[in-house]
């Protein structure tokens, strides 16, 4: 398990991953402390966040709520076992109505 210090500093690296990725597609984003939202033309939104005591990060979606716990690098749902950035792309895509592919993000 990752340091609260280490965690935060990695989940603000993956945020501003995040960011750097979509600068291609048609989604604004905007980072409030703990909370990334990503929202379509449509107003369409999509919530990345992290919770710290827990060290999990989560993405709420129209297609519902995810919690994400790191094993081994990777960040799996807790409940189905899908990678953070499948989950991701999946509801980006859904948002925008074409294929979004934000990258797996490698930590330094």
């Amino acid at each position: 398990m990752m340091t609260e210090t280490e965690f935060l500093q990695h989940s603000d690296a993956l945020f501003a991953h995040i960011e750097d990725e979509l600068d291609d597609y048609d989604l604004d984003c905007l980072l409030a402390g703990n909370v990334l939202t990503i929202e379509a033309d449509d107003g369409t939104q999509i919530i990345v966040n992290r919770h710290t005591p827990n060290q999990e990060l989560w993405i709420a979606a129209k297609s519902g709520g995810y919690h994400f716990a790191e094993k081994d690098g990777v960040w799996f749902s807790t409940r189905e076992q899908r990678e953070f950035f499948e989950v991701l792309n999946e509801a980006l895509s859904a948002a925008v109505g074409e294929e979004v592919c934000v990258a797996v993000f490698q930590a330094a």
